[in-house]
């Protein structure tokens, strides 16, 4: 529910000429991811089983790797190669650095 949201607030913003909703998805949930490793590591130190289901399992289902394949592979099939390589690109890169902000913000806001 979170992921559609999320993703058609991002579409009615930006038009659906690109795959907004999945790359805002994708990169909120990298950021997500950081920085809950770090709260529940150094904070809350919850069981590895808890934190797999809130990352697995919650964050599992708001990202989605599928719909940024399917989404890469219909640039692909309409011959729209650069937006296909635009979305690997940018979908990869940014959910690197938003995994690593996420990691950033959680030390700063939560490591003794």
């Amino acid at each position: 529910m979170a992921r559609f949201l999320v993703s058609n607030q991002m579409y009615t913003w930006l038009g659906r000429d690109f795959a907004w909703g999945t790359l805002t998805v994708n990169v909120l949930g990298a950021f997500i991811i950081g920085l809950l490793t770090i709260l529940m590591i150094d904070k809350v130190q919850l069981s590895v089983e808890m934190r797999s289901f809130l990352i697995v399992g919650f964050l599992g289902a708001f990202t989605t790797f599928s719909t940024f394949s399917f989404e890469t592979y219909s640039f692909l099939q309409t011959g729209d190669v650069t937006k296909a390589m635009i979305n690997i690109v940018v979908s990869v890169l940014s959910g690197l650095v938003a995994v690593w902000l996420g990691i950033l913000a959680g030390k700063h806001f939560f490591s003794p």
